[in-house]
């Protein structure tokens, strides 16, 4: 757990604060999941279809009082909730996440390629849970959003993590490397998916690599060119 205070400080934003010592449990960026208001914080993210700042007046109505918005927004919230006001909220959100990745030791397993990365996660939890306890990605969690609510899951309860990353243009797997901070890696295939944001297969690959610039241990087909 982290206080919004805390939270603005590892995210080098400027707060603006009803209550610095607010606690955080739950990260949200889609205002449909709301479960636990009063210990959340909402990201509001821009993507290609809708932007969260749309949805701050109705997440205060629904009694959330700790959002992390772009600057441009500051002026949407009322002074009785706290808002961490930065210039990107997404990476906001991987820098905070990224930090609290650091905060365990034990180890913890990056999967990329280009198919079957769920599909290996899923058979490598079956395989090891009798003697882990494994924290890992959701469903398909595997993106620049869905790695860092993936990695927030981790905690003292857990011995072992299993978290999938996948990119489709390059410079991603170089943010996903620093929230996930694999030990072991596990490189499942290069194939056609998304190669429409990579010049080639070679440059497709490298930036793939790029999860286990720190890893020990890589696990890849030894037949594969």
């Amino acid at each position: 757990m982290y206080t919004i205070e805390q939270v603005a400080g590892i995210v080098k934003g400027k707060l603006q604060a009803a209550d610095n010592s607010a606690v955080i449990e739950h990260l949200l960026l889609d205002s449909r999941k709301l479960v636990f208001p009063a210990n959340t914080l909402f990201f509001s993210i821009k993507g290609p279809r809708r932007d969260g700042h749309q949805y701050l007046q109705e997440l205060v109505d629904k009694g959330v009082t700790n959002f992390v918005i772009h600057e441009t927004a500051a002026a949407q919230l009322p002074s009785t909730v706290n808002a961490v006001i930065v210039k990107d909220t997404q990476v906001a959100l991987q820098a905070l996440t990224a930090y609290h990745r650091k905060q365990f030791n034990y180890p913890v397993i990056g999967i990329t390629g280009s198919n079957g990365k769920t599909i290996v996660k899923e058979w490598l939890n079956q395989l090891l849970a009798a003697k882990y306890a494994i924290v890992r990605s959701p469903k398909s969690y595997n993106s620049q959003i869905g790695v860092p609510l993936s990695v927030w899951q981790m905690n003292t309860q857990y011995n072992l993590g299993i978290f999938e990353a996948g990119i489709s243009q390059s410079g991603e797997m170089e943010r996903l490397e620093k929230i996930i901070q694999p030990q072991i890696g596990i490189f499942t295939n290069v194939g056609d998916a998304h190669s429409e944001g990579f010049l080639n297969s070679r440059q497709k690959v490298k930036e793939k690599l790029q999860l286990f610039k720190h890893a020990k241990t890589l696990i890849y087909c030894s037949d594969y060119p």
